[in-house]
């Protein structure tokens, strides 16, 4: 091992430990897994700590509300089972399973430090790799989900940043000589693929972009169509049990999840402004959760699509503008009054808008200087928003993409400091 690898495995070593044990400190010292009762603790895991009580307590996949309200496709299994099994060891709604999960989120967060030393090394330098994982691993904005939030937001983030990283890995990229892909690593890019799909599958949109861009590396070879088909298989083999149970439990085809047409509704119809609305199954509207439990979820969310998708097609000047308005608070935050939030709702705007063009201003500039990758990142700020920006928008769902506003706003910043230092000697 030369003196440059020692010293990589020594600053990732040094980046995850101070990222985990920051982050379960935090969790201690603000006394986090002490999560509010009201409502029957639906804060704890929402949809996810519901469905995962009903796990726990035997009455299956199911009820993801208020009440039994039978079997539930609300949400993909990958994270909620994980719930389920934590609350069956250590009790459902306790103060322990919540710093279980916790905990975990805290582990998969520190991890994604280590990728982004990878990726800035990879793509850029040393500097920007260090920059980037130790800012993800110290900046408070960067662990807010990890530590607070019982939901799948850090796990797909720590996946969709590992197959970023398996994707440089298998072009090349950052390497001193090229080999040839393996099928092993097909493999594992297929299964990735799997458990993120499993976990979270709007990402999957980026799916397509790094397959290809991993296909079409330099120095073609015929067999990587055999590896390729190989990663798909494995693919369809991790989602195809859930999918099934679905079709068997509801008699219809339900890949990953059936709530779109239910959020789409509430996101594009009459009374929709733009903004977040809270529950899409509020748990104390009594004749909704009626309706929702005598008519069964998939059939509900399915009427709901109609009526969404026919009010879009009557009101499509309404529509787009409502989408920009959704895309907008995507990239700028979703703000919220100073009484409601007190005046660091100012501070926490201006560091979300900051950060935002800090990754985009970064993947532009990257990709105008031809940076390996580059146009992946960028095909990532494009895709991964448009879900949110046709239905509705929180700043959760930027979290996905935060890994890359961080490494690339890095990357900025050290460009514009090399370009001053040349001026200047």
């Amino acid at each position: 091992m030369t003196e440059l690898q020692s010293n990589n495995r020594r600053a990732l070593w040094q980046i995850f430990t101070a990222a985990f044990v920051v982050r379960v400190l935090y969790i201690l010292l603000a006394h986090t897994f002490k999560v509010r009762p009201s409502d029957d603790h639906f804060e704890f895991g929402w949809e996810m700590g519901r469905i995962g009580r009903a796990l726990a307590t035997g009455h299956g996949y199911s009820d993801p509300f208020t009440g039994h309200t039978g079997p539930t496709a609300w949400v993909p299994p990958g994270y909620t089972l994980l719930v389920g099994g934590v609350f069956r060891i250590f009790g459902v709604y306790s103060k322990l399973s919540a710093f279980v999960l916790l905990t975990i989120n805290s582990l998969l967060s520190a991890l994604t430090a280590v990728f982004c030393y990878e990726i800035g090394l990879r793509c850029f330098n040393r500097r920007v790799a260090l920059w980037s994982g130790w800012l993800w691993a110290l900046y408070p904005a960067a662990m807010q989900y990890a530590v607070r939030w019982i939901w799948e937001m850090t796990a797909t983030t720590c996946i969709f940043t590992a197959l970023l990283v398996l994707m440089l890995r298998m072009r090349g990229i950052g390497d001193n000589e090229r080999s040839e892909q393996t099928w092993q690593q097909w493999a594992a890019f297929g299964l990735l693929w799997g458990v993120l799909a499993m976990v979270n599958p709007s990402p999957l949109i980026m799916l397509p972009v790094m397959a290809l861009y991993i296909l079409f590396a330099p120095q073609w070879q015929t067999k990587r169509l055999a590896h390729a088909a190989l990663a798909g298989v494995l693919f369809l083999a991790v989602i195809a049990p859930w999918t099934a149970r679905n079709y068997a439990v509801f008699h219809r085809f339900i890949p990953l999840r059936d709530n779109f047409g239910a959020e789409n509704y509430e996101g594009n119809s009459d009374w929709s402004t733009g903004f977040p609305w809270g529950r899409t199954v509020p748990l104390e509207n009594h004749q909704i959760l009626a309706e929702y439990a005598s008519m069964g979820e998939p059939a509900w969310a399915a009427d709901r699509a109609v009526k969404a998708n026919a009010w879009i097609k009557a009101h499509p000047g309404r529509f787009l503008k409502l989408s920009m308005k959704r895309a907008w608070m995507y990239w700028m935050g979703v703000p919220k009054s100073v009484e409601e939030a007190g005046v660091l709702e100012y501070f926490r705007l201006m560091s979300f808008q900051f950060l935002s063009l800090c990754g985009i201003f970064g993947a532009v500039l990257a990709a105008w200087r031809r940076k390996p990758a580059a146009w992946v990142f960028l095909s990532a700020f494009l895709l991964l928003p448009l879900p949110y920006y046709m239905v509705t928008v929180q700043a959760r769902f930027r979290h996905t993409l935060e890994p890359l506003i961080c490494i690339l706003g890095v990357y900025l910043f050290q460009s514009a400091e090399r370009r001053h230092t040349k001026e200047t000697a």
